[in-house]
This record gives structure tokens, C-alpha cells and sequence, in this order.
């Protein structure tokens, strides 16, 4: 018989840890809500060419599936797009989930493909997010949580000589990295060259420019440390 108890125990198997679901929901919002993720399964085993639990909307876009290396229980919700075209692909572990609408592009140009991207186990990336490659690689770390409208850019177009157009002058980048265990605000925006240790909080709409010190709450345009985590 299915009951919200069966339901928590298959699920949280599944997840690997304890789950459990609100007890206001109704039966039949849960009945169509994994009648749609068994759609969403089928179409990622086949679209990704695997036997893991991997959970992909059909309305989603996927390139060069070659590059992609993902975890069990892989989600991506309606809309999102992901080119995986670089040199060393879209890796990440278990349970990482992108939210609808979310743009990950591991290349810019064709001229020169991008490095990587590297998210690691139980990681949720927020609503109508941009995560970028090109030339420094995008690092996310284990169990860290990603707001809304959050955008990641590791690189930076050379501009130092005057007597030719920037948009000739190519680009370069030393990457960005975010540690474990972080929560990233709604609207963060990270340039190249930030490394954000474990466990920090960035607020909303910060900036976020070079390197920060773990367990941390930073915030602001560009993000300064606002206080430490005791």
C-alpha cells in the first residue's frame, strides 16, 4: 500500500540519508509528481546513455554528451542547458540537482575550448543560474547549496593593449573554487579568481572577488568578510 511512510523509506534508501516528507502534502500531488520523475528517468538514462539513476526533463538540452561524467540520482529540472564541450568535461557526484532554467556553458568559443566544471555529492543549484568554464575551471564543493540567479564566470577578457580591439585580444582565467558545506545567496555573482572556503555563507547579491577564509558570512559590491561563523 503506498503511504507516506513507504514513500520516506524508499526515498531516503534512494538518497542515501534520512528523508521525510511534509505531512500536508496530498497523495495525489505525490502521485503526479513521480509519475513525472519516472519521465524524467527513462528520458536521462537514454539521453546520457547510462544505467544510474540519472533524472532529466525532456525539455532540457544537452551537448557533447561525451564530457558529461554525473553521480546517481542526477536531476535536472524543465529548461535548463548544459554544453558540456570543453576539454575535461561536466563532472559531479551524487545527488546534484540543477534547478529549472539553469545555463551551464563550459565553453565560450570555439576558438579555445574551456577546462572544466567539478560539483561534488549533494549539491543544489538554484533557479535561472549561469555557470561558466572557459579558461579556469569552475570547482563547487560537497554538500553545498546554491541559490537563485547565481552566476559563476572563471575568466576575464585581456584588454591591455589599446591599439586593438578587446574582443580580439582573447581571454584567460585562473578559475574559481567554493568549498563544502557553503550556501550561496540569491543573485551572487562570482568572478574569476574567487575561492570561497568551507563552510562560508555569501548574502545575496554580493560580488564575490578574490580569496575568503573558511567559515566565514561575507556580503557586499565586492564582498568583504561581514563576520566570522562561531
Amino acid at each position: 500500500m503506498l503511504n507516506k511512510a513507504n514513500l520516506n523509506s524508499i526515498i531516503s534508501r534512494l538518497k542515501g540519508e534520512e528523508f521525510v516528507l511534509d505531512k500536508n502534502i496530498p497523495i495525489s500531488y505525490l502521485l503526479r509528481f513521480f509519475f513525472s520523475r519516472m519521465i524524467s528517468l527513462v528520458y536521462g538514462m537514454i539521453r546520457l546513455r547510462t544505467f544510474k539513476r540519472v533524472f532529466i526533463h525532456p525539455s532540457s538540452t544537452i551537448k557533447c554528451v561525451s564530457k558529461i561524467n554525473v553521480g546517481k540520482n542526477f536531476s535536472m529540472a524543465k529548461n535548463c542547458y548544459l554544453d558540456a564541450l570543453s576539454l575535461d568535461g561536466f563532472n559531479c557526484g551524487n545527488n546534484v540537482s540543477l534547478g529549472y532554467n539553469t545555463h551551464i556553458s563550459l565553453s565560450g568559443s570555439l576558438k579555445k575550448i574551456g577546462r572544466t566544471i567539478i560539483i561534488g555529492n549533494n549539491v543544489g543549484l538554484g533557479t535561472h543560474g549561469h555557470y561558466g568554464s572557459g579558461m579556469g575551471s569552475l570547482e563547487i564543493g560537497d554538500d553545498t547549496i546554491i541559490g537563485n540567479y547565481v552566476s559563476f564566470h572563471p575568466e576575464n577578457h585581456n584588454f591591455n593593449v589599446l591599439n586593438q580591439l578587446i574582443r580580439h585580444q582573447g581571454v584567460s582565467g585562473t578559475g574559481i573554487k567554493v568549498g563544502n558545506n557553503c550556501w550561496i545567496g540569491a543573485k551572487a555573482t562570482f568572478l574569476d579568481g574567487s575561492h570561497v572556503g568551507n563552510g562560508c555563507i555569501v548574502a545575496a547579491g554580493s560580488v564575490v572577488m578574490g580569496s575568503f577564509p573558511e567559515n566565514c558570512i561575507i556580503g557586499g559590491i565586492p564582498a568583504k568578510i561581514l563576520k566570522k561563523r562561531v
